[in-house]
């Protein structure tokens, strides 16, 4: 009958309605349970990854007193900067700064200008053996360099190649180098996304297929290429393989082929032989110095990671890799 409750607590009676009321109350303390669980999961994750990093910035501002005595776990009793300016001397960190820089704005320059171009190929043209040759450059991915790196340095030897920059930069810009497949794979998705309405209009206008795809479809493309962009610029910065087979000479290193180096200047301290490095006679070499330059190679990296975070996960999302 009309104006009559119709729900089914009304219909099944006051039990029926207490029994709902339970039920609904138990899934409630359920999802609290659950979320409660991946909470804690998700918070032991986040700590077993940044324990290590709040280790390495801590310790690098304790002075060697702080590091020999035990009752000093986490905070230092004041920060000891000289570990910093240690660090900074025997890591040569400006002209090695300088040599990661070159090389890391050059390689991710190529990287993005030739796997743009051969991602927009495999997406939008059709050719004899397309797919096979898709698979190919997805193989490449998991192809480690160790494997290349002798017939590598073989013709790079005979091109009279070694010592220079050109064996980690010319091969990018032919869409090879760390991860080139990987960089062609994101942007053929992304590619493959795109609307066939702004190729068409451009055609109308005239444009032919480069000019279509500088013009139109790389400017269009900014997620992609951001990510690419960064993924190559912490690939190429943190790389220590590839340059310390090419390059033997040590004006030419990156800042990461210098932290063994380190090690070899600072023996020169523990022998008491470098006197600003020393201290009422003791010497301040300790492992706070190696947590200050290793802090200094992945800052650089950590910032433009930082300051570019948001933009990464929505290039990430946009190029159809999740989601």
């Amino acid at each position: 009958m009309i104006g009559k409750e119709t729900s089914p607590a009304a219909i099944i009676g006051g039990k029926g309605k207490k029994v709902i009321q339970k039920a609904a109350s138990g899934r409630r303390w359920a999802n609290l349970i659950f979320r409660l669980v991946v909470y804690i999961l998700l918070f032991d994750l986040a700590f077993v990854f940044l324990y290590p990093f709040i280790h390495m910035v801590v310790n690098s501002l304790k002075s060697p007193k702080d590091l020999l005595d035990i009752t000093v776990k986490i905070i230092p009793t004041s920060f000891y900067w000289k570990n910093y300016k240690i660090a900074f001397s025997s890591l040569n960190y400006a002209g090695a700064a300088k040599n990661s820089l070159v090389i890391t704005a050059l390689t991710t320059l190529g990287h993005i200008l030739a796997c743009s171009i051969i991602a927009y190929g495999f997406a939008r043209f059709r050719f004899p053996g397309r797919e096979f040759f898709f698979l190919i450059v997805l193989f490449s991915v998991i192809v480690p360099i160790q494997v290349l790196i002798f017939p590598y340095y073989m013709q790079f030897s005979k091109w009279g190649w070694l010592n220079t920059y050109l064996p980690l930069i010319v091969p990018t810009f032919f869409g090879f180098g760390l991860r080139g497949g990987l960089y062609i794979f994101i942007f053929r998705q992304f590619f493959m996304g795109l609307p066939n309405e702004l190729e068409e209009a451009a055609t109308i206008d005239g444009c032919g297929a480069f000019r279509t795809y500088w013009s139109i479809v790389l400017p269009v493309s900014r997620s992609s290429t951001l990510v690419v962009g960064v993924l190559s610029m912490v690939w190429h910065w943190n790389d220590c393989f590839e340059p310390g087979i090419y390059l033997t000479k040590q004006k030419l290193w990156p800042v990461p082929i210098n932290i063994p180096n380190m090690y070899e200047t600072l023996k020169a301290l523990s022998s008491g032989q470098v006197d600003e490095f020393m201290m009422e006679g003791e010497v301040l070499f300790n492992e706070g110095i190696v947590f200050a330059g290793t802090f200094m190679v992945i800052l650089p990296i950590l910032a433009i990671y930082l300051v570019l975070q948001r933009q990464f996960m929505e290039g990430i999302e946009h190029t159809g890799i999740v989601g």
